[in-house]
């Protein structure tokens, strides 16, 4: 009896799952990423076809040290107006898309790489569609995956270790836990500050929001490039302490942790905007406590990471403990001494 009750319920989670590709993609529902037309001559050279725009992050999220390689593709005529603050409002029919990669071996790129997964965003008449496209062992074909899936992955780290662990290509519903912004699901990395630097385009490097602007898809750039936000490189270290740990920070948490996110209750906001010293955690009270807060007083202590829940939080790998809670498997050890750095030298 129970063989026949997890088989009905597994033909009605399928169910469930292919409703909701038909209805993300207006009952055309894609199985393969080629059928979009991202990418033109071998899939797994990623390169973008006429009308696909590629794009990186100044500070990206940190997803156990997998590579990525982003773009996007708006519908022809169309624009995304600039915005100073939040990130971009795409068009309906925007396809925002990021693969997941990692080098066989970090330090030496010409050994090859091994695509994971490629994640399109798509903007739909009811709001913002995650789909999630594994790749086949040859590499010539990503699949939709709905209820996500785990991945063994091994390979060497820019520091010459070893790394093998369990990756896990997120399910549409998790996908909504980090997109969500009042509610509704949105994009979370590109905003002005995060593009705004160079990128090496095959015809040459130029400055990312230039470039969308000469492409027609961004209007009302400001001429004066000073007067452009620009979010800090976490991992330059020509820049400040405090600009690179914020930007870690609002990259990797503040999704979840300001006004509009999930955490919003928390009152424990990461965002860049922010400037409250005890909003951003300093001296603050944890609204709730249990295993979470371990023990500790305060979200952060200045000079002491080590009492500081924020520090006890990123560095863990406990699931019921851990932050960011979803899309990391790895601690971000860079990132996290980072962190470390930044609290220790509070006052």
């Amino acid at each position: 009896m129970k063989k026949k009750i997890f088989f009905v319920g597994a033909i009605l989670s399928l169910a469930c799952m292919s409703a909701f590709v038909r209805k993300a993609e207006g009952e055309k529902p894609l199985m393969t990423l080629s059928e979009y037309g991202f990418f033109e001559g071998k899939m797994a050279d990623q390169k973008p076809a006429d009308g696909v725009m590629p794009y990186d992050l100044n500070t990206p999220l940190f997803s156990d040290y997998a590579e990525k390689l982003r773009f996007v593709r708006l519908p022809e005529g169309t624009t995304v107006p600039y915005n100073e603050k939040e990130v971009f409002d795409f068009p309906l029919g925007t396809h925002i898309v990021k693969t997941f990669f990692y080098y066989r071996d970090a330090r030496k790129p010409e050994k090859g790489r091994r695509l994971i997964e490629t994640r399109v965003l798509s903007h739909e008449k009811d709001g913002w569609q995650a789909l999630a496209y594994v790749w086949n062992e040859d590499q010539s074909e990503a699949y939709l995956e709905v209820a996500g899936e785990d991945i063994a992955i091994s390979f060497v780290h820019s520091n010459g270790k070893k790394k093998k662990f369990t990756y896990t290509v997120p399910n549409t519903n998790q996908c909504k836990g980090c997109h969500s912004f009042n509610g509704a699901m949105r994009p979370i990395g590109p905003s002005a500050r995060q593009l705004h630097g160079d990128f090496a385009y095959a015809d040459g490097s130029a400055h990312q929001l230039d470039r969308w602007q000469v492409k027609g898809l961004l209007t009302g750039l400001p001429a004066d490039h000073s007067a452009i936000p620009r979010i800090a490189r976490w991992d330059d270290p020509s820049e400040s302490l405090d600009s690179r740990a914020r930007a870690w920070l609002d990259i990797n948490c503040a999704h979840c942790h300001r006004a509009e996110g999930p955490a919003s209750t928390s009152g424990f906001f990461l965002d860049i905007h922010q400037t409250d010293p005890n909003v951003l955690g300093v001296m603050k009270v944890p609204v709730a406590a249990g295993r979470g807060a371990g023990e500790l007083d305060y979200d952060i202590e200045p000079g002491k990471p080590n009492k500081s829940i924020l520090y006890y939080r990123i560095v863990s790998q406990d699931p019921g403990i851990m932050m960011p809670e979803l899309g990391r498997a790895l601690v971000h050890e860079e990132g996290v001494a980072l962190i470390r750095e930044w609290i220790s030298k509070m006052e």
